[in-house]
């Protein structure tokens, strides 16, 4: 489609649409090709080690798919298809990216830790390397030296310091193990497939043009800051690129409703008349993980207050927003209470202006979809916010936590 100005309703479905939310969820068992169509969509799944109610990694393909096996991920990167590395964050990308991130893998690495272990403990990094390729993979606990317990979050020891530094230059890859979610790290040429490695990597310019490309289909219409945020790279190197893109047609200047910058349009993007969709969003999925853009598309504001704490909270610790048709109209704060087997909807809260009598029956079967899905037996709602009345009463049975 090729248009000059969208409305704010079109941009929405325009986005979605690119996320895969215009597709329909499978009704029959679902396997590696939905996997496959999903990851065609997204192209990046963020990965996070929070798993209150289950990681933030599984729950991008539970909002497209629906109950799905678990295992597709870890499957997906077994045979090659997935690896890990920088990208929006920590994630999982598809292997036949890889020659596209190779500019930041060889470039030089601005983390001040390297550095100063490199100055203390010269050679040690050529160390940790030939022990991986003599000894096989390994995880940072194998190369701890720390003495005493841990600090904080990011209080790495050395060990952890050079497997992090050569994971980023793309010597050595990971995968993680699944009983505690570390990092196992081997030689890239031993987890890689042979034929991805040997493509060859296109320049820094042009690698970040393909990423923008991609990073526009993904979203279908964004701004600059929107498509450089998708695979995180930064607006000025990439500014003069999306220019050269719109000149070759590749992409589409627009103007969006309400927005005061302009808009990039993929000419491949869809714009369905309806988005028939009730998911549930994870805090880093797609859709919402750029805040800015999410106030921008929907007029919802979404903050993780995972890091605030739980006096200062204003919706709850582990909050997911509520995709209904084509916006974002509530948020749950869920959590899987695994011994108890209980899916827990600590609160539930809808927008202002939102037909709640409506939209409860949805969420109710969204959530015990997301109990099956999880081996919980049951879906216990608390009292707390403006939507959980509705949902007590359409669920028939509830109990407060």
């Amino acid at each position: 489609m090729a248009a000059e100005r969208l409305t704010l309703a079109q941009a929405r479905r325009i986005a979605l649409a690119a996320q895969g939310f215009a597709d329909p969820r499978p009704t029959g068992r679902v396997d590696r090709r939905h996997f496959r169509r999903a990851l065609d969509r997204m192209g990046v799944i963020q990965i996070d080690s929070v798993n209150v109610l289950v990681r933030s990694q599984e729950l991008p393909l539970f909002a497209r798919l629906g109950p799905h096996p678990r295992t597709l991920i870890s499957d997906a990167t077994a045979a090659g298809e997935l690896f890990e590395y920088w990208v929006h964050e920590a994630s999982h990308v598809p292997t036949e990216h890889h020659h596209l991130h190779r500019w930041r893998m060889s470039g030089t690495h601005k983390w001040e830790r390297y550095w100063t272990m490199d100055k203390r403990r010269p050679g040690y990094l050529d160390e940790v390397l030939r022990r991986i390729e003599m000894d096989g993979p390994l995880a940072s606990g194998d190369l701890s030296e720390r003495v005493g317990k841990k600090g904080t979050w990011w209080d790495w020891d050395d060990g952890k310091v050079a497997l992090e530094h050569l994971f980023w230059s793309g010597l050595i890859t990971a995968v993680r193990r699944p009983n505690d979610f570390a990092r196992i790290y081997d030689l890239s040429e031993r987890v890689i497939p042979p034929q991805v490695l040997a493509r060859p990597a296109p320049s820094e310019a042009e690698a970040r043009k393909q990423l923008l490309l991609l990073a526009a289909k993904h979203h279908g219409v964004g701004t600059l800051q929107d498509l450089t945020d998708y695979h995180r790279q930064k607006n000025a190197p990439c500014k003069p690129l999306l220019d050269e893109l719109v000149e070759e047609g590749a992409l589409h200047v627009v103007q969006v409703q309400g927005w005061d910058k302009p808009a990039y349009l993929h000419p491949q993007a869809k714009l369905p008349r309806r988005i028939e969709a009730c998911a549930f969003l994870s805090p880093f999925d797609p859709v919402c993980w750029n805040r800015d853009r999410s106030e921008r598309l929907f007029g919802f504001h979404y903050r993780i207050e995972i890091y605030t704490p739980a006096p200062k909270r204003t919706y709850g610790y582990y909050v997911l927003p509520i995709l209904w048709g084509d916006s974002l109209v509530g948020r749950l704060d869920l959590k899987a209470d695994r011994h108890n087997r209980t899916l827990l909807v600590h609160g539930s809260y809808a927008e202002p202006g939102v037909p709640i009598d409506r939209l409860a029956p949805d969420v109710v079967r969204e959530l015990h979809a997301m109990a099956g899905w999880l081996g919980l037996d049951r879906v216990a709602i608390a009292d707390r916010g403006d939507l959980a009345s509705t949902l007590q009463r359409v669920a028939g049975r509830y109990s407060s936590v």
